[in-house]
């Protein structure tokens, strides 16, 4: 889906644009691609960061650019951050606990309170084929890093110091690949030149992206990730924020056998009998206790919410 920079947009967020590359110095420069990264006005939905299969980072000596999309994403305001990794799981030990009895009385961690994901964004490397050499990564990498990941790294190129990435944005609910963006970036960008404290993200350098601070190929990954990160913002400004509500309604089940009625009565007419654990599919339409639905064949009508249970 590719929404494109609108009117509508436009008031989703602001970006500020860098002055001519030759007239400004090397700290200016880092200043301007910082300040690129948008700022939203309102949430465009709840987001989690998930990094790719192919470990392609590794054998840049650069940690997971899970971390750098969350400083993206914190930093920018667009997104209600979650986390699904190592904190989530030391979440999940907590939870344990508290089942089990182990916490003290009025700790309140119980179900019902993680909050959903609207959307998953994974940042990868743009592929091509196999054939790399030369100076790209995926020729010198191709050799020891196993199951042909090499090549899917062969848009880092170490001699010209220039990185070609892609961030997909999946919606949890559909699955549907809600966007994708690709990004650029190059020594020239902002001449190589971030420094030790990134400019005003020194504080960031303990959330495992000081690799990116100081390595020359670091820095033109992130200019990408930040130039794909824009694209991506601007591809997801049309959306209302609220995601859960203009997904399809959830699937129902029947706990126990029953009837589907032509209209929102037990008087009316029969239009099939229901066995126990048949999915339906509700319209939206209600009427006191009663839902309508479709079944798998096609067949409308109507069901007593006493009757269903939300398919899991």
């Amino acid at each position: 889906m590719r929404v494109g920079i609108t009117a509508a947009v436009g008031a989703v967020f602001a970006l500020s644009f860098a002055l001519p590359a030759e007239a400004a110095s090397i700290g200016e420069k880092t200043a301007q691609k910082q300040a690129e990264i948008p700022n939203c006005t309102h949430k465009l939905g709840t987001l989690a960061v998930r990094e790719p299969q192919n470990r392609w980072w590794d054998g840049l000596g650069l940690e997971s650019p899970e971390a750098l999309l969350k400083v993206f994403v914190m930093k920018s305001g667009c997104f209600t951050l979650v986390d699904r990794g190592k904190g989530f799981e030391l979440a999940q030990q907590e939870r344990a606990l508290a089942s089990g009895g182990a916490l003290q009385q009025g700790s309140n961690i119980g179900m019902g309170q993680v909050r959903a994901a609207d959307y998953i964004l994974v940042p990868d490397i743009v592929t091509k084929n196999g054939n790399a050499s030369g100076t790209n990564i995926g020729g010198i990498l191709g050799g020891f890093i196993g199951g042909g990941v090499g090549a899917l790294v062969s848009n880092i190129n170490i001699s010209s110091k220039t990185a070609d990435v892609v961030l997909t944005i999946t919606n949890v609910r559909t699955s549907e690949q809600q966007a994708m963006a690709e990004g650029h970036g190059s020594k020239t960008d902002v001449g190589l030149g971030f420094g030790g404290g990134w400019g005003g993200w020194g504080g960031f350098g303990g959330a495992g992206i000081s690799n990116y601070q100081n390595t020359a190929i670091g820095q033109v990954v992130v200019l990408a990730y930040i130039d794909a990160y824009t694209r991506l913002v601007s591809d997801m400004g049309g959306l209302s924020g609220n995601a859960s509500a203009e997904a399809p309604v959830q699937a129902v089940s029947m706990a126990r056998a029953g009837r589907m009625y032509a209209s929102a009565s037990d008087k009316s007419k029969v239009v099939r009998p229901l066995d126990a654990g048949m999915m339906l599919y509700p319209t939206g339409n209600k009427e006191g206790v009663w839902w309508e639905v479709k079944d798998e064949l096609g067949n409308q009508g109507w069901v007593s919410s006493l009757s269903i249970a939300l398919a899991k």
